[in-house]
């Protein structure tokens, strides 16, 4: 018998060299029936194994040579989920699946995401596997694709459920008719078997039909949920009730027990609460749908000369576009020409419009208010800000917290469980509590079904998950993932990186002391010759002051000490007090201020005017408006607050005053930042890193909750766990907020989903819940978490 041949090609991560790929290709080769091809330049590995081999051994060889297999990510959407059992069942099978590193089910926003690795499992294959536990997968659509099919689903539940109630509302009669305290009259014709039969029926075979197939699929799969459940209790009413009608045939006498309207008002009842609970995910997803609906419909390109409106889709890259007063920037670009104020609220969160004028940026989606703009366009389509924001939100809604894998290993146990205690409540009650009573026992039992379904316990986390980073993400923070979203409110110190973060990040003019008006015209006309970064601040703020540029003959810059130029025939100096020195020039008389200025932590230069001192200028990358207020209430709330940077102790020591920071690492080089992040959690605390440059990455991904702030480097963003969009720093506190929040709403719905099944059962157990209450009571369970996680939406932050 020949061994069947499979085939894989792998992408191998880690080769540097012809013996890297050699290596692996002879390691490989020595497996039993296994013949490999490993090819450097492409970093692909050609593999023919027989079918006794697993790809994961093959796999496992690579990884142990030292070598890695490329991953990528597998977006898709789930259908036909109806509890936490399904999502559970669901995730631990793909998981089990060869090369999937990491799968996550999340049940409310239907949705599978996987880590797979690259040319060994396919996204067919997840497909597949999904589709022969009995659901249904595709590709992750596009949100608005899915906001229009998820209408449409919900408009299918209401026609359903429109039929359900039509069918069920006879059978309820009949049920309520026999309330002795009511009064109702009771049709003789409503209490024919038959005609009860005629309306039961459809709701069902027809509308529950739902039930059936779900429940088939799962125990196929050696699996139970909430349709094992619902099938099971409402096939006992109807069935038995069948049963009493037929042997009233040849027997006209016998009054026979009919449970007709339990079965058809239960499925009613279901589809209620699933109608609502469809309703109310849809609201947790309200802050998606308000920023796709940000987004601008087209644009105005200028191409020959000539303006022309087109779809949002046609822009492209380098493109000049045209944005009057009122209409949305289209896209992320840099301003060519013009100046307006921008409403940049939906990124930033600031209510007030920022000035914007040629090379500056600006953001898609944003309104210009009252001026027109030339501009270029440097991000489109999946590119762009808002994009970018768009898939982190969904990336966050759908990932799962690790509080969620409590509620997942219960589901999984809880349905067989509650089959067991039903079955044993049947069978105390047939035998020994209402001795050959069937249609009591029976009753109880169904009870007990229906009341035990765990569909509260699945939405408990991930509705406050969706909630939760929705509200975040209205408020210009970014949560990567839900386990961020957990781990924040556990942060007890928080670390600062100075500039870009606490600071502007761009230096100047703080002082300026002279009494010779003309000198502001000199300093203008100098540094404006000079590339240094503190001569731009300089040249700023003479810009500011209505300064005049005169005429210049000379200009030299003295690297380490500060320019020299030649205006108006005269010898200009502007720099230290050793380029004083050098010229012999006394400065005593602006001592004082010079060293004022520098305790204070500002860079100060003295200006001299043919050999004669005439003033002082000092310039510092001063703090943002926000920092000390946030500082301060991030301490109030119990949390250290450090501050770290490369500047020296006196300068560090300066800033970290004026905001009120007591702790100080000074004189620390970019490598050395996450050595002190490290350390502090060495010393037992939950560590927070701010910051915005590249030199911050490695602390940001050191720190358990690294955060970045929005204005910095797409280095700093990627690597982050939380982006604060603008440079408000009291988002920070916000973040940390809205993690507790949600952490105490996650706790709730938990406790609650818990507490009512497990009073439930027992409750149904004893015969005091009739199986139509307890569907109601069950329904009822699953909108109250839904609706309980909705309150997140009011938090006042």
């Amino acid at each position: 018998m020949v061994n069947e041949q499979n085939q894989i090609n792998i992408h191998v991560t880690g080769m540097t060299c012809a013996s890297c790929s050699n290596r692996i290709e002879k390691v490989l080769n020595k497996m039993d029936g296994v013949e490999a091809n490993v090819n450097l330049t492409t970093e692909m590995a050609s593999i023919r194994y027989p079918s006794q081999v697993k790809t994961g051994e093959i796999v496992g060889k690579i990884n142990d040579l030292g070598y890695g297999v490329e991953t990528e990510q597998v977006e898709l959407e789930v259908y036909g989920m109806t509890c936490a059992s399904c999502s559970t069942r669901i995730e631990k099978v793909l998981n089990k699946m060869e090369g999937i590193e990491n799968a996550t089910v999340n049940l409310t926003t239907e949705t599978a995401s996987c880590t797979v690795q690259k040319g060994v499992v396919t996204t067919s294959d997840i497909i597949n596997k999904i589709e022969k536990l009995g659901y249904k997968a595709k590709i992750k659509q596009n949100q608005q694709e899915k906001v229009s099919n998820k209408e449409k689903e919900i408009k299918k539940q209401k026609v359903q459920l429109s039929l359900s109630i039509l069918f069920s509302l006879p059978l309820l009669y009949t049920m309520v008719a026999h309330f002795p305290f009511l009064n109702i009259p009771m049709t003789e014709i409503l209490m024919n078997p038959w005609v009860q039969f005629l309306f039961a029926t459809p709701v069902q075979f027809w509308i529950g039909g739902q039930f059936y197939v779900g429940a088939y699929k799962a125990l196929r799969n050696k699996s139970a949920n909430m349709d094992v459940l619902v099938a099971l209790g409402t096939s006992a009413a109807y069935f038995y009730s069948l049963v009493e009608g037929l042997r009233t045939i040849g027997n006209p006498q016998y009054t026979p027990h009919l449970y007709f309207e339990t079965s058809a008002v239960l499925i009613t009842l279901i589809l209620v609460g699933k109608l609502f609970e469809a309703l109310a995910k849809g609201r947790t997803t309200e802050a998606l749908s308000k920023l796709l609906h940000l987004q601008a419909k087209e644009a105005t390109v200028l191409k020959n000369g000539e303006e022309r409106k087109v779809s949002i889709q046609e822009v492209m890259v380098e493109d000049i576009i045209i944005v009057k007063p009122g209409e949305k920037i289209p896209v992320d670009g840099v301003v060519l020409e013009g100046h307006s104020f921008i409403d940049e609220a939906m990124i930033t969160g600031e209510s007030i419009p920022v000035k914007k004028e040629a090379g500056d940026q600006v953001v898609g989606s944003t309104i210009n208010k009252n001026g027109t703009l030339k501009m270029k366009a440097t991000h489109v389509g999946e590119d762009t800000a808002l994009s970018h924001i768009i898939r982190v939100v969904e990336e966050a809604q759908g990932s799962k917290a690790p509080i969620q894998r409590l509620s997942d290993v219960i589901s999984g146990y809880f349905v067989p469980i509650v089959v067991v205690i039903a079955v044993l409540t049947f069978f105390t009650w047939f035998v020994i509590v209402t001795p050959g009573d069937i249609a009591q026992s029976l009753e109880v039992a169904i009870a007990v079904l229906v009341i035990a379904c765990p569909c509260a316990l699945g939405l408990a986390t991930p509705t406050s998950i969706m909630v939760g980073s929705g509200l975040a993400a209205e408020n210009g923070i970014l949560f990567k993932g839900g386990e961020h979203l957990e781990n924040t409110h556990k942060v007890d110190a928080i670390v600062f990186d100075k500039t870009g973060t606490i600071t502007k990040g761009k230096p100047v003019v703080t002082d300026y002391q002279s009494e010779n008006d003309e000198i502001l015209s000199y300093l203008y006309t100098a540094e404006d010759a000079s590339e240094h970064p503190l001569a731009e601040a300089i040249v700023d703020y003479a810009k500011e002051h209505n300064a005049q540029k005169v005429k210049q003959t000379n200009f030299e810059a003295i690297p380490g000490h500060g320019i020299k130029s030649e205006i108006n025939n005269q010898v200009f100096l502007v720099g230290t007090r050793k380029l004083m020195s050098k010229y012999n020039i006394n400065y005593s008389s602006y001592q004082e201020s010079l060293s004022t200025f520098e305790n204070q932590g500002k860079t100060a230069m003295l200006i001299a005017l043919e050999g004669q001192v005439v003033g002082v200028i000092a310039v510092a990358d001063t703090v943002k408006e926000t920092a000390t207020k946030a500082i301060n209430q991030l301490q109030q709330n119990g949390i250290d607050v450090y501050m770290i940077t490369g500047d020296n102790q006196k300068t560090a020591e300066a800033i970290a005053g004026q905001v009120g920071i007591n702790h100080v690492f000074a004189e620390v080089l970019p490598e050395e930042k996450a050595n002190h992040i490290k350390t502090l959690q060495e010393q037992g605390r939950k560590v927070a890193m701010v910051g915005d440059g590249i030199n911050d990455a490695p602390a940001l991904a050191t720190a358990d909750v690294g955060i970045a702030i929005g204005t910095g480097t797409d280095v700093a963003i990627d690597t982050a766990d939380i982006t604060i969009m603008g440079e408000d720093l009291s988002l920070i506190f916000k973040a940390i907020k809205i993690s507790k929040k949600t952490m105490k709403n996650i706790r709730q719905n938990l406790f609650w989903a818990l507490a009512y099944n497990s009073a439930g059962i027992p409750i149904a157990a004893i015969g005091l819940l009739a199986p139509w209450v307890a569907g109601a009571a069950m329904a009822f369970s699953s909108v109250s978490v839904v609706t309980n996680s909705l309150r997140l939406k009011r938090v006042k932050l």
